[in-house]
């Protein structure tokens, strides 16, 4: 072999040798000084640890800042429990491309010059070739209308639509093979469309080239648009899910949220975990049981949680999951695991579905509690309670429930219905009867047929809950496991009425909505191209259309101008010169111009606004309250109106009344600074936070704090950043244009821009959070 061919096919060998050899960049473990089999508790105490003796403010070393970086990023992977299992499995949190950036690494570090394309060594672009993983998520057209849609309404779906040829398609394989089996495993749908073979199909979603991503839920498209990433993605399924799956639990709001059970005629389900966000995989089931269940989460980390973790006697090392029925004092099931897989929470759930006692609220209801008969052994009964609302019905209703709870099988189940509000089925079953007029009445009925043919008996006397009453019925469904011919009367009723289904007005305003969406989203995804000539002709007319409109309004000025003015208009105009000058006088700090776009942090725009801001980009927030939020922003927009010039500040308000939760959490963080009452204190609900001023670093994960002193706040602690002199100078220049205690809340905001000034020296103390909680 010749020496050149002999070197080169020797480094040809070596390319993956040194690839491989490359050392881990990050371990988290090591950071922490932790084992690998250490418990939540070790690694939340070590992080403490280390968070303490290298705190940027308190540790002068010049490498501290890296070093407390490095050790918040540790604990945010080791406090997540799936990153954590990311690590462990493939060395890697899950954030980076995983098989893809190690290729990246082998073909391109060997030397700037020397460079290899993995498209170069492999070519699995023909059908025979393809990668199997994916046969098992084909999707073709029927499949897709009879299936996918329908089961879209349980879960959520995940698409690709990809091709042969398609060199973009290959570099997103890796990330798409470990998210899809992740999604997958979590109760998510998932979907592939080859589109040389289904091209009806990729063109009904909408997809004109490959890869094409997209989500499916309610048989609703949404496309994906950002860098595929597994972090992406999964955010990507998480925001298709709707946002009030899940309810933040507390110690505040449990009792409220278990009480609904009557209301919403739902088991409630609460799930305990130390997770400050809800898993991906809870919302996911959520989603699928929505309609039988209602979801709350409860942070067992929190300190408003205490209380109700006692309460259950919660293990808040082990995730926990209660389902409470008709009595809120004591879970009805109970179910723990150290990882809560998707099967076993089926399972559990599954049993769940129904109250004790369920009140037949809609048909859908009444076929699934009360089946047809399909054969002699597979008979199964409904024990019905015809009875009302009211305290003159509840101790007939708590007889009744004692009873089902005493006697519920798998043949029979005990339901109650409220006569007044299914007047046809209650006159069916009691033929109007004088005996039953006002009072609760006991019929055990066999449904026949789907057409509302049923067989029945009921109890010859009114339901009052007595011994004797109890011992009758008992005996009733005693003779039936016998004689099934007891239920001699048959009648046929009408379906229930949809007791929960929104008002005619809420559902024609959502299907507008949802007709809107749809409408958008044929325009500008599915047939955008054949759409282009009628936009055009449509922007067109409204062009001229504006344009005469503006060439009306120049001629009017203009002839307003020529014409001269009248008393009356010139009247008006000394007077408005008066106001004026006056307003001028009274508020001479004001900017000529008077605008500072300042816009409210939600739950919709809270990820671009801070979590995914640009690095060396600040959002500073206000929180104020409804009832202080004019004075506030008034002064707020005059303090920094001088520093809206620079692009890398974001200005936004917080409602205290709506996220109060939220900014606990992050001031937990500034204990020094801003001190956070014990909850128990009858003063805590009081606390008022309204005039603080947060500047949010959303790319490293650090905030620094603006706290005011209150004029009759004795002994208060003085803001972190600045203290709070005389406010005389303020109230003397120029008379006062707002009530005093309008005056007393702007004067929060007192040298808040000498603040700002410090704030762009970069010489404020900044607290750094692992992570940025959720907003809901």
């Amino acid at each position: 072999m010749e020496p050149g061919r002999a070197g080169c096919f020797l480094l040809f060998l070596l390319l993956p040798a040194l690839g491989a050899a490359a050392p881990g960049e990050f371990d988290p473990y090591r950071v922490l000084g932790v084992g690998r089999s250490s418990s939540q508790a070790d690694i939340k105490k070590a992080y403490k640890r280390l968070a303490r003796e290298w705190h940027p403010d308190k540790n002068k070393d010049p490498g501290a800042e890296d070093k407390f970086i490095q050790i918040s990023k540790a604990y945010e992977i080791l406090s997540n429990e799936e990153k954590r299992a990311n690590f462990d499995r493939y060395g890697d949190a899950g954030e980076s491309q995983g098989f893809a950036q190690q290729q990246h690494r082998q073909f391109h570090r060997f030397h700037d010059g020397f460079y290899f394309d993995e498209s170069f060594f492999h070519f699995p672009f023909n059908s025979e070739r393809r990668d199997t993983s994916d046969e098992k998520y084909l999707l073709h057209f029927s499949h897709y209308i009879n299936e996918i849609v329908p089961d879209s309404f349980k879960k959520p779906y995940l698409i690709k639509i990809t091709s042969d040829w398609c060199f973009s398609c290959i570099h997103i394989e890796p990330v798409w093979k470990e998210v899809a089996q992740e999604l997958e495993a979590l109760g998510a749908g998932i979907g592939v469309v080859h589109a040389g073979y289904e091209r009806r199909l990729a063109h009904h979603l909408g997809a004109h080239s490959t890869p094409t991503l997209l989500g499916l839920i309610n048989g609703k498209i949404t496309f994906f648009h950002n860098a595929v990433v597994r972090e992406n993605l999964r955010q990507f399924v998480e925001n298709l899910l709707p946002g009030n799956l899940v309810e933040k639990i507390t110690d505040k709001n449990y009792i409220h949220f278990l009480s609904d059970w009557k209301k919403d005629n739902k088991p409630h389900v609460l799930l305990f975990d130390h997770m400050p966000v809800v898993p991906l995989l809870y919302k996911l089931t959520a989603f699928a049981y929505r309609d039988y269940l209602s979801f709350g989460y409860v942070y067992v980390g929190l300190r408003g949680t205490k209380e109700l973790s006692s309460q259950y006697n919660i293990n808040v090392y082990t995730p926990t999951m209660m389902i409470f029925k008709e009595h809120i004092d004591r879970p009805a099931d109970v179910v723990q695991a150290r990882e809560m897989k998707k099967q076993l929470i089926d399972d559990f759930l599954s049993q769940n579905k129904f109250l004790m006692v369920a009140r037949l609220t809609s048909q859908r209801l009444f076929q699934e509690l009360c089946p047809v008969k399909k054969s002699h052994r597979q008979r199964k009964h409904c024990v019905v309670l015809l009875t009302g609302e009211g305290e003159k019905f509840a101790k007939a209703y708590e007889a009744f429930l004692t009873f089902a709870m005493a006697n519920t099988k798998d043949t029979l189940k005990f339901v109650h219905i409220y006569s007044d509000r299914q007047p046809e089925f209650a006159d069916a079953l009691l033929m109007d009867e004088e005996k039953y007029r006002g009072r609760s009445a006991v019929v055990i009925l066999e449904r026949r047929n789907n057409a509302g043919k049923i067989a029945y008996k009921a109890l010859e006397e009114a339901w009052q809950g007595s011994k004797e009453d109890n011992f009758i019925l008992l005996d009733l469904l005693d003779q039936l496991r016998t004689d099934p011919g007891l239920l001699s009367s048959e009648t046929v009723v009408a379906d229930l009425n949809d007791e929960l289904a929104p008002i005619f007005l809420v559902r024609w305003f959502y299907s507008t909505l949802d007709y809107i969406s749809d409408c958008w989203d044929s325009l500008f995804h599915s047939n955008w191209r054949e759409m282009m000539p009628l936009l055009s002709l449509l922007f067109s007319a409204l062009f001229i259309l504006f344009g005469t409109v503006i060439v009306q309004a120049f001629s009017d000025s203009s002839d307003t101008r020529d014409s001269p003015p009248s008393g009356k208009e010139e009247t008006a105009a000394k007077t408005e010169k008066n106001d004026a000058s006056f307003s001028k006088e009274s508020n001479s700090r004001i900017p000529k111009k008077g605008f500072v776009e300042v816009t409210e942090l939600t739950d919709i725009n809270y990820t671009s606004n801070l979590v995914r801001l640009r690095p060396g980009h600040m959002n500073v927030v206000l929180i104020l309250s409804n009832s202080t939020k004019t004075p506030l922003l008034q002064k707020f927009a005059l303090e920094v109106y001088t520093f809206t010039g620079s692009s890398s500040l974001h200005f936004s308000f917080l409602s205290l009344d709506k996220h109060r939760e939220w900014l606990e959490y992050l001031l937990e963080f500034a204990q020094d600074a801003a001190p956070i009452p014990n909850q128990y204190d009858k003063h805590f609900l009081e606390r008022d936070y309204t005039g603080y001023v947060l500047a949010l670093n959303g790319h490293k994960k650090y905030f620094c704090l603006f706290k005011p002193r209150r004029s009759g706040d004795e002994g208060g602690t003085v803001g972190s950043c600045e203290d709070y002199d005389a406010l005389q100078h303020a109230e003397a220049r120029g008379k006062p244009s707002c009530s005093p205690g309008s005056r007393s809340i702007k004067n929060k905001l007192h040298k808040l821009s000498f603040w700002m000034e410090r704030l762009l020296e970069g010489s404020l103390q900044r607290f750094y959070i692992p992570s940025w909680p959720a907003l809901d």
